[in-house]
């Protein structure tokens, strides 16, 4: 092989991965979320990764001196409904046909559909996915707004107060909300009480962002908006819409525009950050125009690829 011919990466596959090959999964995919404007891997997948007893496959590729190249994620958790697949190649080592030699390494391991996501929407993502016969199945927006814009005055309505979530309290009564909330919606509407603790133990979680919306007269949960502030070192701090929902009964009375609000000053106001994110279906046409309503304007998209 002459020098000119780039090094094909060996891949591996594991069902487990040691403490040390998560660790250097995770710095990969930072370095490659720095390069790209975009992580690489959702929230889902960076806690199923750290989660040992998450069943799931592990495809890394490696190149002569062990450097970790790239890695790819399979959730396994129900075969039958698809099998998630996110992967990430090192930003300095692509080109010499690591991301084709895991995708390969993907269609191998699979027993079922796949559901591949293309976080910020790339070219050549594109290009992999229409090669090995994937299908562009879903668009998720990411919408962002500045904070130091005025926020719209939101009474609250009658009957209704907001107060913070109690963990431990309130768990199981928002789990039910969040379930008739998100019925229609592929993985919030799923979540379980682990997926919920998880998610306490972050060292992200501010029980005081998270707001919920009460009937006064019963304390039956209406509503929520649960904020979440994204910390990296060397990047500057920003908001998060992270889940907005509202019970079906008690839509059509202006509650998620109040919900929205709230939060919003919540992370202006309290934790003094001058910048918000959320992600939205494109399909959610009704929360498309809800956020740009309030100022939100597009900065990426991400691509749910299938195959079935």
């Amino acid at each position: 092989m002459s020098s000119a011919e780039p090094t094909i990466d060996r891949v591996a596959r594991a069902d487990r991965l040691a403490p040390a090959e998560v660790a250097e999964a995770v710095a990969l995919a930072r370095l490659a979320g720095d390069a790209d404007g975009a992580d690489p891997f959702d929230e889902h997948t960076l806690l199923r990764l750290r989660d040992p007893e998450a069943p799931a496959v592990h495809l890394t590729a490696r190149a002569a001196d062990g450097t970790l190249t790239g890695y790819a994620h399979l959730d396994t958790t129900d075969p039958a409904d698809g099998i998630g697949v996110e992967l990430t190649v090192h930003p300095a080592y692509r080109r010499r046909g690591t991301g084709r030699a895991l995708a390969r390494g993907v269609l191998a391991a699979a027993s079922g559909p796949l559901r591949a996501w293309a976080h910020g929407d790339h070219p050549s993502a594109a290009a992999l996915a229409v090669d090995l016969g994937f299908a562009r199945a879903r668009v998720l927006w990411q919408l962002r707004r500045s904070l130091t814009a005025p926020l719209p005055d939101q009474p609250l309505p009658e009957g209704v107060a907001l107060r913070a979530f109690r963990p431990g309290e309130d768990d199981a009564a928002w789990l039910a909300l969040n379930t008739r909330a998100f019925a229609e919606h592929p993985e919030q509407g799923r979540w379980t009480p682990d997926d919920l603790r998880v998610r306490l133990a972050e060292p992200w979680f501010d029980p005081a962002g998270f707001l919920l919306a009460e009937e006064t007269s019963t304390g039956r949960l209406l509503g929520f908006h649960w904020t979440k502030v994204h910390e990296r070192p060397g990047s500057a701090r920003i908001g998060e819409v992270y889940v907005l929902g509202v019970d079906p009964d008690a839509h059509r009375g202006g509650l998620g525009k109040v919900l929205t609000t709230a939060g919003l000053a919540h992370l202006r106001d309290q934790r003094k950050l001058d910048r918000v994110m959320l992600y939205v279906d494109e399909s959610n046409t009704r929360a498309v125009a809800l956020y740009e309503r309030l100022g939100f304007a597009r900065w990426c998209g991400h691509v749910n690829y299938r195959l079935d």
